[in-house]
């Protein structure tokens, strides 16, 4: 009888165990493949290198003749308020002129005839080229991260501790009085480093080698007067127990406007004396700024910190702005709009054009500029109570996977007379957006698409705004005059016209995408501030780059100049360590009614807290690495001497004038004895200014 050695069922078996093994080999393909794809998004989306800074300026006050030319662009015009302030920006104040910008909780004022340019503006770093002139800045906080610089034609003055610093420029740049009311600054120049202290004026005359003297303040003149005034009613400001001192803009909301506790939202700000039918975004004009592209500019003289920070909501007939969770230092967007209609073939039964409406509380923020995911958690939860897991969810329908949004309901699209229209030409031009409005239906408006770009490409007329061509204007001599700087900034923009070249014509859609390769950071010469500072060892960088209007100071050839660093401290492959500090909330406002705004969860909670640190961790460790452009010769330009080691000669001439500046002090004025109504002390009678 003959058996089967091998069962039926048996083969049937192995049928089973090859296509479970098959199916089991193509799974783990398809999940390598998955992974694979995920790594690569993450590569492309996280890169947070080349994310635009999350501060700028802002001039809000000006008295006078107060000229503007944008960054990269030849115009002078009239300064307008609100425009934002950034990095390659000039301003020029004519005779009985003054202005006055705001960089955070920072005020830079400045006197007549004086000409200032934007050499670095960023997260961290503030550095303003004085070519002529009179400035008094301001500084209320200073990180350990953070840089104050001012370069004029023979020193480079840094901010090293929170107070008040006055800078003088000669006419002819020959001479730079640094003066220190509160606070402490050191000078490079002429191969050597100064300390001024608190209650110092020192003077610099020449260029490779300076004439110092050291002197006590002279008494004060009017600027000093107009300065301190400013100074005291930014102190005493209502707004700063409610936002951030960071917040550009929050000090002109006390004036304009007045705060009020909304159920759902929390402790909010209305302005009073707006006009019928004013809505957010509608009183003002777009420009564009570069790296963020169209930007919105409001009339009001409180229109900043309201258009871009925190979200607007109407609420009983009005409209009241929600500021958001108190940070320290909340992200700057150009304009926390949704658009309507503004895709590519769209038109509305009038023309062609393009319309917005404030985004509402909690609702996602979606840059219409490339930026990494951190960035993106970053402007939305500095700026309203958002839970991140929605901003992320949002992130990756829109920007990953390009898919538009059809089942968000955006509370003020729905609010009578919130969307303003305007037509293509009006848009891309800087028109006066109150006097351009498109009608357009209701109908159509609730029907059109709803993005968060536009496809309007900008023009000459888009970077330089409404500003009227001036004559005012810094003489020749002092626009081309070199200036001597620690810190190597990058390289002056180019102008709107010569982008566009280079993007044939399509530099708004090029903004959605990074281009190839990773930026650098801007180095600072190693040695420059060795003495006083101890940063030389913390800044390394490649060797200063040269650019126009800018003398860099350290050794030729890139060298390391009086410093313990290796010689290839300035290597350009060698990447600076940068220890960023994380953000956290303030302690400030009425405690303790910190309580949730939009119903989602109180800010400064644990749980709110933990989500700025972690984002705004990642965001700074990229925001630290600086654009800079490769080294360019310029016959404007020419390095300062290296530092040199004091002899002792010049050591005891150094302890001299300090000694002869101490013993000159006015003596402190007695303690007066306890009385019922003790009367005040007089003031010190203070030596002329000698400027």
């Amino acid at each position: 009888m003959k058996v089967d050695k091998f069962p039926s069922h048996w083969g049937e078996d192995m049928k089973r165990r090859k296509w479970s093994a098959l199916m089991i080999l193509l799974a783990s393909f398809a999940f390598a493949l998955q992974v694979s794809t995920i790594a690569k998004a993450q590569d492309e989306y996280d890169d947070q290198s080349q994310d635009p800074p999350g501060r700028v300026g802002r001039m809000d006050f000006s008295e006078g003749s107060v000229s503007f030319r944008p960054a990269g662009e030849d115009d002078w015009v009239t300064a307008v308020p609100n425009r934002p302030i950034v990095t390659g920006d000039d301003l020029w104040t004519d005779n009985d002129s003054r202005a006055e910008v705001h960089v955070g909780s920072a005020a830079i004022r400045m006197g007549q005839r004086t000409g200032i340019t934007f050499l670095t503006l960023d997260d961290n770093n503030t550095q303003i080229r004085l070519a002529q002139g009179s400035i008094i800045v301001r500084v209320r906080h200073v990180d350990d991260d953070d840089t104050y610089e001012i370069d004029t034609p023979n020193i480079a003055f840094t901010l090293l501790q929170p107070g008040e610093y006055r800078v003088d420029v000669s006419e002819d740049g020959s001479q730079t009085i640094t003066e220190v009311f509160h606070g402490r600054g050191h000078v490079t120049g002429g191969g050597f480093t100064y300390n001024v202290i608190a209650g110092q004026s020192a003077s610099f005359t020449g260029s490779d080698h300076l004439d110092y003297d050291l002197e006590q303040l002279p008494s004060q003149d009017d600027f000093d007067g107009w300065a301190f005034d400013r100074d005291a009613r930014e102190d005493e400001a209502d707004s700063a127990n409610y936002v951030s001192r960071e917040m550009t803009g929050y000090e002109d909301l006390d004036q304009y406007g007045s705060w009020s506790y909304q159920p759902g939202y929390g402790e909010c700000w209305q302005p009073v004396g707006v006009v019928v039918g004013w809505a957010p975004y509608r009183f003002g004009h777009w420009v564009w700024v570069g790296p963020w592209g169209w930007t919105w500019v409001e009339d009001e003289p409180w229109g900043f910190a309201p258009f871009h920070y925190g979200r607007w909501a109407f609420v009983n007939g009005g409209w009241f702005w929600v500021p958001g969770p108190v940070v320290v230092r909340p992200v700057w967007a150009p304009a926390l709009v949704a658009f309507v209609g503004g895709g590519p073939g769209f038109r509305f039964s009038a023309g062609v054009g393009v319309g917005w409406f404030p985004l509402g509380p909690g609702e996602v923020y979606v840059p219409g500029y490339r930026v990494s995911r951190a960035y993106v958690n970053n402007v939305n939860i500095t700026n309203t109570t958002v839970n991140v897991t929605r901003v992320t969810n949002v992130y990756n329908t829109v920007i990953v996977n390009k898919t538009t949004i059809t089942n968000v309901t955006y509370v003020n699209q729905r609010v009578n007379n919130a969307v303003t229209v305007v037509s293509h030409d009006a848009f891309v031009n800087a028109r006066p957006v109150s006097q351009n409005i498109m009608k357009v239906q209701p109908q159509e408006i609730a029907s059109a698409p709803v993005s968060h770009v536009i496809a309007a490409e900008p023009v000459h007329s888009s970077v330089v705004g409404v500003g009227r061509p001036v004559q005012a204007r810094p003489p020749a001599t002092v626009m081309s005059r070199q200036v001597v700087a620690v810190r190597t900034p990058p390289a002056p923009p180019q102008s709107i016209a010569q982008r566009q070249a280079q993007a044939s014509g399509h530099l708004n859609q090029q903004a959605l995408f990074r281009p190839a390769g990773a930026s650098q950071a801007a180095p600072v010469q190693a040695g420059a501030n060795q003495a006083g500072t101890n940063q030389a060892g913390t800044n390394q960088g490649r060797p200063a780059q040269t650019q126009a209007g800018f003398r860099s100071f350290g050794q030729p050839g890139g060298q390391p100049a009086n410093t313990s660093q290796p010689a290839n401290a300035n290597n350009s492959q060698v990447k600076p360590m940068l220890r960023p500090q994380p953000r956290v909330y303030e302690q400030q406002g009425p405690s303790p009614e910190n309580e949730s705004r939009g119903g989602v969860q109180q800010f400064g909670t644990p749980r709110q807290e933990a989500n700025v640190q972690a984002g705004r961790q990642q965001g700074e460790q990229a925001n630290q690495q600086q654009r800079s452009a490769q080294p360019e010769s310029h016959p404007l330009v020419k390095p300062a001497p290296p530092v040199q080691e004091r002899s002792p000669q010049q050591e005891q001439q150094q302890a001299q004038k300090f000694n002869q500046w101490q013993q000159q002090r006015p003596a402190p004025a007695p303690a007066p004895k306890p009385q019922s109504h003790p009367a005040p002390a007089p003031k010190a009678s203070s030596p002329p200014k000698n400027h």
